[in-house]
């Protein structure tokens, strides 16, 4: 593949992203947390133009990524988005031919250095995202001496990004990927007015929030309100999987997502996952 087409494809995602109705996040239908849209239309704009440039290692292409929006928007939009789909970039960009779009993932995270993780470090302090904190193992703020994969496997009880370089992106990959081609066919009627990919995308983002605690709310508010964001994400993705026209449950995620809002949870990690799958199965 091209640079010109993985940009456009990671581009296309994040996009695609942001026309899904994803309570809690800021999407089309409302901006929220201080944010708006236009911040993350930037943000999308300025990190497709360096991230699938060649020549680049992952941890460059992090750094250059998260520089670029932050130079754009002044804000942190995407450094979830970043960390999930610079290593899937390299993979496509630079995995051999004869082998799957997972292995050459694999091969990708396992050739990350500890340079690569010095990079990823400094794009985190840059980016300062929310609940950024001390760990006992390690520190973001300290020079790293150890890879990225390392430093991610360090981190993934309690970084749900950080366990997909653990894990091989599995969760994208063998739960995110599937459950949103679920939703392409389930809603496949609503092809022709282009909607059954933005509804699609939305039930993937609920699927996400249902299935495991979001660790963008549990560094920021504790596992406990994490737990109540799940249990109100599993009753409505019940309804929302069971219609034939989600159509019907926009009036009910809107009223979610003000409410959320209103608390000022915003599920973060859900959503990076949700462009990293949607860019995922354009790999695939």
């Amino acid at each position: 593949m091209t640079e010109l087409q993985i940009s456009q494809a990671y581009h296309h995602a994040c996009m695609s992203e942001l026309r899904a109705l994803k309570p809690g996040n800021v999407h089309v239908f409302a901006d929220g947390h201080g944010m708006t849209i236009h911040d993350f239309i930037k943000s999308a704009d300025a990190s497709a133009a360096v991230i699938a440039q060649p020549g680049l290692t992952i941890g460059e292409r992090v750094f250059n990524a998260v520089e670029a929006s932050r130079n754009a928007v002044g804000v942190n939009t995407n450094l979830g988005i970043i960390l999930l789909c610079a290593p899937m970039i390299e993979a496509a960009l630079n995995g051999q031919s004869n082998l799957t779009f997972q292995e050459n993932l694999k091969s990708a995270l396992n050739a990350l250095s500890v340079q690569d993780a010095s990079l990823t470090a400094q794009a985190i302090v840059l980016a300062n995202p929310a609940g950024l904190g001390e760990v006992s193992k390690y520190d973001v703020h300290q020079q790293p001496n150890v890879t990225l994969l390392e430093m991610m496997t360090m981190a993934k009880e309690r970084d749900f990004i950080a366990s997909q370089y653990a894990n091989n992106f599995s969760d994208v990959l063998e739960f995110g990927r599937l459950r949103y081609r679920e939703g392409l066919a389930k809603w496949q009627h609503a092809n022709n007015r282009g909607q059954n990919q933005t509804w699609a995308t939305t039930g993937l983002y609920l699927s996400y929030l249902a299935r495991q605690l979001d660790t963008h709310v549990v560094r920021k508010y504790g596992e406990p309100l994490a737990k109540q964001l799940m249990q109100e994400a599993r009753e409505i993705e019940v309804s929302y999987w069971a219609t034939e026209n989600p159509k019907l449950m926009q009036k009910q995620l809107l009223a979610w997502d003000a409410s959320l809002k209103q608390r000022k949870i915003n599920p973060g990690t859900s959503a990076d996952l949700t462009v990293a799958t949607l860019l995922a199965d354009f790999f695939e």
